[in-house]
């Protein structure tokens, strides 16, 4: 009998040993029970009871993929692997969906109506190029250019990297004074695996963004839902990106670290060099629930950039195929620089009702800069032997110009920034307010000790305004020996801020029409107070508004116009003069928007597109002229000229092919400056045309097979003047930018793939992929060096030309 009945039992014990046990208790963030939970899992599903308990069965020796799901709360994806009969006690927090219906004007079309564009953060993971990220997609945007690839500043509509604001989780971000280089930028401030959102406006933006002339990228870090690992490996660097919840998931906990090398690059240019960069940087976000209404936050930053430098050799050709010419450099001497910055906010959001939140913030910037260098280059500058039947065809065979000269900096910089800001939102039905508050002091202290010797065939050359004759050889020359360029100072600088906005908004309807319209106004009062120097103060007002309007018509279009009054008071690089010295009296550049805009949502081969134009004018006055040398801007530091921008900016972006979010976009702009009543030029950034292309496709046959491919083409930007001339008398432009960045990717594993294979169920997702930068090798110039030709005093304009060819190869693991 005992027999019979363990061979009756057999089969059940067995089949019992092959499962194992799920259970658990779901909450939300208050630690109450959810009830109703859909929990679906191998084509089988249950719920969650009254107390928010469930459980359910999975066979051992495979990996499940289990959904969690409710109508009120975000959705969760978790994977579960046992290689044994156990029990897995899992009790996660579900994360209340918050959608502000109330502010919706029709088919979430608010951003829109704000004139800001929403960028998909998975455009972000994708994007291909040197300085992949948040800025690589922007530029690929109508109306932001840059013509550096080593660089993550933006140009947009004209205006420079000085005018962008950009903020992560509401607080503004800087980035260093001394820079002058995209190869010793290293890192953005923005860690892309850190993001949920991303927004961006390219102009006529609203009144709670701050007083700058021309765009605001607004970034919010997310707040992690559950643990999770992601590492980058690449042969441009490093990161890892972990996250989860604490405390009983009251604490979120986001935590980044990059390391950056741009050798790749470097290397490949016509400048022989040896070159040891390190970028790294550290970046945390912490939120803490202490009850359903108060929330404590902390973003948090530290980089360190070490810029190793020794060039050895140069060569370039350059010129007409009619009179071709080369340039040949040899180097001694090196360049050290040191770029450390430390960023810290705390921050405190109070949700007092249903229509009212209050938010206070404090923050500080610190920044500490070195840039020591000691250079020395001999040239050579000649003529290229062109006959094809000659001995030496292709060598040089004449030296027009051969010289040498001398480049010494000790350059040191301190900054402190600190701020504390308090903001209310309060919400009556289809009506808005917004209003804020800020205080901000800045210390700067800056000592500069640069200078530059030329040397023209045992010849020194002064700067253009000595006033020292020199009759050799028929008189002795007794004068001093003066540097070309010679800049001195030391300054020490506190700027006071007093900042606040108040802003209306209201969504309406005007018939069957939807409106929404805002109006605002910001004001900012500061002080300047150089040590050893007069205090200046001024003050501003920048009132601004914005009307939309979504007809009632078959066609899905939306109209908007925006504008307003702007204003951007200088910051320290702004007060410094070429000279180094410091103006007080420098005032706030100022600009009238006008942006007309229009969205057009259609559909093509039955897949969803849509039409975005706009058209824009800047009229600006008290505008302090600048200079920009790759990525340093040296302004003038005086409100002698006028300018004006406008232009037009198209995009066409939907799945041109099927579920690929693709787009092509088109701007163009015309922008010029007068200054001091000597007639208009073109402005350092008068970008004529640009076309950028992000497109995305996969094969079909083989979907986890992607290609991504980010084209640029910008027509040429003014090259510049040498030191001490005359700009109006060197309007020649560089050549057009033109560049292509292809990659393919594979992906082993992720949420929408399961596998089989043991080790590939170790990832949560795994993919491997190649980079090729510069598919074409096309050589585009950022700058010009310039070189005296001994015989006709003429200057040569040597093109400084960027990276070429270039193959990544990048890994990506989450666990």
């Amino acid at each position: 009998m005992k027999k019979l009945l363990l061979l009756v039992l057999f089969p059940s014990l067995l089949f019992a040993q092959k499962m194992s046990t799920v259970q658990g208790k779901i909450v939300n963030k208050f630690n109450d029970p959810i009830e109703g939970v859909a929990i679906s899992y191998l084509d089988k599903g249950t719920t969650t009871d009254k107390d928010g308990n469930y459980s359910f069965q999975i066979p051992i020796r495979k990996t499940v993929k289990v959904t969690f799901s409710h109508v009120s709360y975000k959705t969760i994806l978790k994977k579960f692997t046992t290689r044994g009969a156990r029990t897995i006690n899992f009790s996660p927090t579900l994360t209340i969906k918050t959608e502000e219906l109330e502010e919706v004007i029709v088919k979430n079309r608010k951003k829109e109506a704000q004139g800001i564009t929403k960028i998909d953060t998975k455009k972000v993971e994708t994007v291909v190029g040197p300085n992949a990220g948040v800025e690589a997609v922007l530029m690929t945007l109508p109306g932001v250019s840059n013509n550096n690839e080593l660089s993550t500043q933006y140009n947009v509509r004209g205006g420079n990297f000085d005018e962008n604001l950009v903020y992560v989780n509401g607080i503004e971000v800087y980035r260093p004074f001394l820079i002058r280089s995209g190869q010793q930028e290293g890192l953005s401030f923005i860690n892309s695996h850190m993001i949920q959102n991303i927004d961006f406006s390219a102009g006529g933006f609203q009144a709670k963004y701050g007083d700058k002339l021309s765009s605001v990228l607004d970034i919010t870090y997310r707040k992690p839902t559950e643990s999770s690992t992601q590492v980058d490996l690449s042969f441009l660097g490093a990161s890892v990106t972990t996250e989860g919840l604490l405390f009983k998931d009251k604490l979120s906990a986001i935590l980044g670290v990059r390391y950056r090398d741009n050798s790749l690059f470097v290397n490949d240019k016509q400048t022989e060099i040896n070159f040891r960069p390190s970028f790294t940087d550290i970046q945390t976000f912490l939120s803490y629930e202490l009850s359903s209404k108060v929330s404590l936050n902390f973003l948090g930053n530290f980089s360190l950039n070490n810029y190793d430098y020794k060039p050895l050799s140069r060569r370039t050709r350059f010129g007409t195929i009619a009179n071709p010419l080369e340039l040949i450099v040899f180097y001694q001497g090196q360049e050290v620089d040191r770029f450390q910055t430390f960023f810290g906010a705390f921050s405190m959001d109070y949700k007092v009702n249903e229509n009212l939140e209050l938010t206070g913030i404090v923050s500080s910037f610190n920044t500490q800069e070195e840039e020591y260098f000691d250079i020395a280059a001999q040239y050579n500058l000649g003529q290229v032997n062109t006959n094809l039947g000659s001995e030496n065809f292709g060598e040089v065979e004449f030296a027009q110009g051969i010289g040498s000269q001398l480049n010494h900096a000790r350059n040191d910089l301190d900054a402190l920034i600190v701020n504390a800001q308090v903001r209310a939102t309060l919400k009556d039905g289809n009506n808005e307010w917004r209003a804020g508050a800020k205080y901000q002091r800045e210390n700067i202290k800056d000592r500069i000790r640069e200078w530059e010797i030329i040397d023209s065939v045992g010849f020194s050359v002064r700067p253009p305004h000595h006033n020292i004759g020199n009759n050799q050889p028929y008189t002795p020359f007794t004068g001093p020996i003066e540097p070309f360029q010679n800049v001195r100072a030391q300054n020490t600088v506190d700027i006071d801020r007093f900042s606040g906005f108040l802003q209306f908004s209201r969504k309406t309807s005007w018939g069957d029409h939807d409106i929404w319209f805002n109006a605002g106004v910001r004001g900012q009062y500061w002080n300047v107070n150089p040590v050893g120097g007069a205090s200046k103060s001024h003050m501003i007002f920048s009132p601004r508004a914005q009307f939309a309007i979504k007809p009632d018509w078959n066609s899905d279009m939306l109209f908007r116009l925006s504008g307003g009054y702007y204003s951007q008071p200088p910051f320290y690089r702004e007060l410094r003069g070429f000279d180094g010295q410091i103006s007080a009296d420098v005032k706030a550049q100022k600009s009238i928007h006008a942006v007309l805009g229009n969205d057009y949502s259609f559909t093509m081969w039955n897949r969803p597109f849509k039409l975005t134009t706009e058209l824009y004018y800047k009229d600006l006055s008290d505008v302090n002229a600048y200079s920009i040398d790759n990525v340093r801007i040296r302004y003038r530091a005086d409100n002698v000229t006028d300018a004006y921008a406008y232009g037009l900016d198209v995009r066409l972006n939907g799945e041109f092919v099927p579920g690929s979010d693709s787009w092509i976009s088109f701007g163009y702009l015309k922008t010029e400056e007068n200054i001091d009543n000597r007639g208009y030029i073109a402005r350092p950034t008068d970008q004529r045309i640009k076309l950028g292309i992000l497109f995305q496709d996969y094969v079909p046959n083989l979907p986890d097979l992607k290609a991504y491919l980010n084209l640029v083409y910008n027509t040429g930007v003014p090259g510049g003047a040498p030191a001490y001339a005359d700009v109006y008398e060197f309007q020649n432009r560089l050549g057009d930018y033109r560049r292509a960045d292809v990659g393919v990717s594979y992906i082993f594993i992720d949420n929408n793939k399961t596998t089989s294979n043991k080790f590939l169920n170790n990832f949560e997702e795994l993919s491997a992929g190649l980079e090729l930068f510069n598919i074409f090798d096309i050589r585009n110039s950022i700058t010009n060096t310039w070189v005296r030709d001994v015989y006709s005093k003429q200057q040569f304009a040597i093109p400084n030309f960027m990276t070429g060819r270039v193959l990544n190869f990048k890994l990506r693991m989450k666990f």
